[in-house]
């Protein structure tokens, strides 16, 4: 087999950067010509996230084909520019459905069904499956958790495997480990990273690569020590500092030559391509913007910095683009009202409501979108913002007492928003909405036209409810314009008020489309509409972008 693999693991702590690892050398191998994909294997027993709550997970990703996944795969599509499958998201209760179903079909022939070698070879059955297209020259792996684990040993039974079957120069080990600064001691600490590889060396996985997160610089003589100790080279003792932006990651990676060693270890040759350089002037227009804005998210679960994750990234990538920096002032619903609209939103340039399930907070989603209706201040609704801000236009326009979604509110008499045909018999949760990738069909002329520059558009869904075309007439006629329909099931998909300044809600969600250098064109367009709104108000001086938790961000993806 061609394909090399890349086997990531962490220690010591959860929540070192695995992703973000992956992610940035992902890029680094890109940039040099390589074919590159990334898989996160998962060891919960959820078949996927989609059934979490995002306090629990963060949010979840959802591909072109419909997996409902990890929000590292976000990561990895905005930094590589590729599209991630259900095949580059495993978890355990994938692969234990998987061999539970087999055993059913009678595949084991009678056998007794076991952890060794049942489920170890489905995990490797996954992992290779990514290199069979031959699309791949590498593929990362990164495994979830961290080493010592109940549930990730599997995986690491699986990666051990998989180096001895395909043989040396095929596989490389980086192990992620945390270098803590004890302060009432005044130093870092090397013995935990010692202790997790020697967990790792438990389980006969020798790291090739250590990744060392660490507050303050690792010195010659702390490198020295943890390579002897860890059995790696004094080159693959690599340093990962906090980063004032996760972008930058990759340029930090290849000052060190992490690039070069994985090469080496891998036998692989390259053509250079646009190298760190092009990357480099990206972070700079991210950490040295000309301006900045305030924009409000308003949102269920704003106390989890993971839960809107991709819509935050989609800002930072539109921001970098127009020259700004993006402040997300993140608003919990549940504290909106259409009394307290104008304090709360005093001073933003824009107005999100973001996705969401459940009824808690619905009331101050409607409520910031009237605000941003009746004051005419940037609007972009995404999912159930789109359909807030038709049960407001219904309500508050049209005089439709009462209008509402039968997800809230099932004997409304104005049932502006309603379960989709084909979901009313469906009792799953899991994997059951309309997910995925589906047509768009734009109104000519219209704002959204001008946006995208095209007349067909692919965007990714996940949702149950839908506008209900039995009550459009009357919405229509008082303004409401249906500039996005599916052009197969004749759903709406993109809504305007063409007597605002920008007012769009979409039922698809663009900031999983959002990659870097091609921010996605609804945000790019949302983000310029609110530096214009805000005026001289935006333009003051911006000395450093440094968006609260940053940091956190970066160890925590």
């Amino acid at each position: 087999m061609s394909t090399k693999f890349v086997f990531v693991t962490g220690g010591v702590s959860s929540s070192l950067g695995k992703g973000i690892f992956c992610a940035s050398l992902g890029r680094i191998l890109e940039d040099q010509q390589l074919r590159v994909t990334i898989q996160k294997l998962d060891p919960y027993i959820n078949v996927d996230p989609g059934t979490m709550n995002p306090y629990e997970h963060g949010e979840v990703y959802v591909t072109e084909d419909g997996a409902e996944t990890d929000l590292d795969l976000g990561h990895y599509e905005r930094f590589l520019g590729i599209a991630t499958s259900q095949a580059n998201n495993v978890t355990t209760g994938r692969v234990y459905s998987e061999v539970i179903t087999k055993e059913r079909a009678g595949d084991y022939l009678g056998k007794t069904v076991q952890v060794v070698p049942h489920i170890i070879d489905e995990i490797k059955r996954c992992i290779l499956a990514l290199a069979e297209s031959g699309d791949y020259d590498v593929v990362l792996a990164e495994i979830g958790g961290t080493v010592g684990d109940i549930e990730s040993q599997p995986y690491l039974e699986a990666i051990r495997q998989l180096r001895y079957e395909l043989g040396p120069g095929n596989t490389l080990s980086v192990h992620l480990t945390l270098v803590p600064f004890l302060a009432a001691a005044g130093e870092l600490k090397s013995k935990p990273t010692q202790h997790s590889v020697k967990t790792l060396l438990s389980y006969g996985l020798q790291p090739d690569l250590l990744v060392c997160r660490t507050e303050k610089p690792l010195d010659g003589d702390l490198r020295r020590k943890i390579a002897l100790f860890c059995n790696v080279e004094l080159r693959a003792v690599i340093e990962a500092l906090d980063a004032e932006t996760i972008y930058e990651v990759p340029v930090l990676l290849e000052e060190q030559g992490v690039g070069r060693l994985v090469l080496d270890r891998l036998n692989l040759s390259a053509a250079s391509g646009p190298g760190v350089a092009a990357w480099q002037a990206f972070v700079e227009r991210i950490k040295y913007p000309q301006a900045a804005v305030r924009i409000a998210l308003v949102g269920k679960y704003v106390e989890h910095q993971d839960a809107y994750k991709s819509i935050s990234e989609s800002f930072i990538l539109a921001g970098a683009e127009c020259g700004v920096c993006v402040e997300v002032e993140y608003i919990r619903s549940d504290h909106v009202t259409a009394e307290n609209a104008s304090t709360v939103f005093e001073g933003v340039a824009g107005i999100l409501v973001a996705p969401g399930f459940g009824s808690r907070g619905i009331n101050g989603k409607i409520a910031a979108a009237g605000y941003a209706r009746r004051k005419d201040v940037p609007f972009f609704g995404i999912c159930l913002g789109l359909q807030c801000a038709i049960v407001e236009f219904a309500r508050n326009v049209c005089g439709w007492e009462g209008a509402h979604s039968t997800e809230f509110n099932p004997q409304s008499p104005h049932p502006v928003i309603d379960i989709m045909e084909d979901q009313k018999l469906i009792s799953d949760k899991g994997g059951t909405m309309r997910l995925g990738a589906y047509s768009c069909r734009l109104k000519q002329g219209s704002r959204v036209h001008q946006i995208y520059g095209l007349l067909e558009v692919q965007e990714r869904h996940r949702h149950r409810y839908e506008v209900n075309n039995r009550l459009l007439g009357t919405l229509e006629g008082k303004g409401l314009a249906v500039v996005g329909v599916n052009p197969e099931r004749n759903l709406v998909e993109i809504v305007e008020l063409p007597d605002k300044r920008w007012f769009v809600g979409v039922q698809f969600h663009p900031e999983y489309r959002s990659i870097v250098g091609r921010p996605h064109p609804l945000f790019l367009s949302f983000v310029e509409a609110c530096r214009a709104y805000a005026g001289a108000a935006a333009v003051r001086p911006v000395v450093r972008h440094k968006k609260a938790g940053q940091l956190a961000e970066v160890i925590g993806s």
